[in-house]
């Protein structure tokens, strides 16, 4: 299965979408349903979506009105995932 990116956003990525939409940072958090500094670590990048759960990447991506299988086929992303890598049967069957 090749094309697969990681789910690593591109470094900017949360930023920008949160400024297009209008969002504070504490919007976003409230959307999603996280802790204000949770979401200001994936902000900065402290905390990678690839150490958190599922639920929590999509509950981000919702409050950024972001689509999830976007997201999972690379459109937000830079690396491309190895074949082992587990994200690669979670998105196999999206």
């Amino acid at each position: 299965m090749s094309g697969w990116f990681s789910v690593v956003p591109d470094k900017g990525m949360l930023v920008r979408q949160r400024e297009k939409l209008g969002l504070s940072q504490e919007d976003v958090a409230k959307r999603a349903g996280i802790k204000l500094e949770q979401y200001q670590r994936y902000e900065t990048q402290e905390n990678a979506f690839t150490n958190s759960s599922m639920r929590i990447v999509n509950a981000v991506l919702t409050a950024l009105e972001l689509d999830i299988t976007s997201f999972g086929k690379g459109e937000y992303c830079l690396e491309p995932v190895p074949e082992d890598d587990p994200i690669n049967n979670i998105l196999s069957k999206i």
